[in-house]
């Protein structure tokens, strides 16, 4: 059997909810570091707060992979996991700027920080099924189409949720600075609670509108890839302890693949840690510990902007990038965004205001754009139908590790390597996008070869 050819609506409607489930993912990222600060976080702990979301997805997308591939519902197969993902989610943006609620049971800082934890394990349950539900629906010749919409929409819903903040308070005059009755401003708690509602309408798009093929269909389709063994396999009953096993066979691409994820991600991190601090005090020139005042606040907008500027750059890149690849390969495609992102990291170290960085963080949207889409795309073409979901989880791997890596040393460096500037866990991203630029030259990919 040969799965149906969608055409682009379709697959953007399959997609959509990843516009909401980014939105919620671009507020935290650009706002968790200040928030976090408020409540009483050390600028050299903030690392270690974030630790919460690899930690989150080691642990919940291989399983969430494992268990999608074997769910059958009448509402779907991926589906019930990314709504369930996308409630918590919400729960977890409209509470974690306002932690201060809940003090008489526990401080500010140990709730938020647990709205951080159901934030990331809800994001990472809701965002693994939709990597998967790609490979489920598209064939190999739609998938670079079908992980670049993704794309776009995640590049949309970043900037809706990048910029909201500072919309909310320049277009409606809500308050951005600390009160008596919240130490958060109320521009950042309205901005999670709109958040969380375009989380649950987006969701609920994609659930309505999409169709997933039945066990009946999914069966031809794995006969019809695999022939020689898909009856053995058949019979074979899934189990969770299946995930190490699947581990140890990773298909060769995936494994090269790995370490450019693992210099990817890495630097990501740094970016999202740190980007704030690192701004505050190289650009406006403040002590990265006035995080209450009118000026850092300024500060942390004008990060919430220049990522919203990325995840623009990527959502208008990712429409290109389908072409670009049929031109000169899925690998060099990706090689060169991620130097052109290392190069955009390191250049925020010699920029004279906060205007320039808009230069910046366009090159590290290019980088962004590729990160969300081609791995992805060369990925899925060397797995089995039937795996889909759990290695897609697996994949996850190679994401949080890193992350998790950073997260723990992250902090310390800047205070002890650095000596408290900031600036240059940005510039070690950036050198780390460029070591994945090299290693995925390396990458055996199956569609190259055909």
């Amino acid at each position: 059997m040969e799965k149906r050819k969608l055409n682009f609506w379709q697959i953007w409607n399959m997609s959509f909810g990843f516009l909401g489930i980014q939105m919620g993912f671009a507020l935290q990222n650009a706002n968790a570091s200040r928030i976090l600060q408020i409540f009483g976080a050390d600028v050299h702990e903030l690392s270690w707060f974030w630790i919460i979301a690899p930690l989150m997805g080691l642990i919940v997308q291989p399983i969430v992979g494992h268990f999608s591939d074997n769910t059958w519902t009448r509402l779907g197969r991926r589906k019930p996991y990314f709504l369930v993902g996308a409630l918590l989610a919400s729960i977890g943006l409209i509470l974690m700027p306002q932690a201060e609620i809940f003090i008489a049971f526990m401080p500010a800082l140990w709730f938020g920080s647990g709205m951080l934890m159901i934030m990331d394990a809800s994001f990472n349950i809701a965002m693994e099924p939709f990597r998967a539900l790609v490979g489920d629906n598209l064939n190999v010749d739609q998938h670079t189409l079908g992980f670049s919409v993704q794309t776009v929409l995640i590049g949309i819903g970043a900037v809706i949720g990048s910029w909201l903040p500072y919309i909310v308070h320049n277009w409606f005059g809500v308050s951005n600075v600390s009160t008596e009755n919240s130490a958060i401003p109320l521009h950042l708690i309205y901005s999670f609670i709109i958040g969380a509602i375009i989380l649950i309408v987006t969701i609920l798009i994609t659930v309505f509108t999409t169709k997933e093929y039945s066990p009946e269909e999914m069966t031809l389709i794995q006969n019809k890839f695999e022939p020689q063994n898909s009856e053995i396999e058949e019979v074979k009953e899934s189990k969770l302890t299946d995930i190490f096993t699947d581990f140890a066979k990773m298909p060769v691409t995936m494994r090269q693949l790995s370490w450019v994820q693992f210099f990817s991600w890495f630097g990501l991190f740094g970016m999202w840690v740190f980007s704030t601090p690192a701004i505050a005090q190289h650009i406006y020139g403040l002590a990265i510990t006035d995080v209450k005042s009118l000026e850092y606040q300024s500060a942390g907008d004008w990060v919430g902007i220049i990522f919203g500027v990325y995840n623009l750059v990527s959502a208008i890149v990712a429409f290109g990038l389908p072409y670009i690849a049929k031109q000169i390969g899925r690998k060099k495609t990706h090689a060169l965004s991620l130097f052109l992102g290392g190069l955009g990291l390191i250049s925020m170290y010699f920029m004279p205001n906060k205007e320039a960085l808009i230069f910046s963080m366009i090159l590290v949207g290019i980088a962004w754009a590729s990160i969300l889409a081609m791995p992805y795309a060369i990925l899925a073409g060397s797995i089995k139908p039937k795996k889909m979901g759990v290695y897609m989880g697996i994949f996850n791997f190679f994401i949080v590790i890193p992350q998790i890596i950073n997260a723990l040393i992250g902090g310390p460096l800047v205070k002890y390597v650095y000596g408290d500037h900031a600036i240059y866990a940005l510039v070690s991203s950036g050198i780390s996008f460029m070591i994945a630029a090299f290693l995925v030259l390396k990458v055996k990919d199956k569609k190259d070869l055909i």
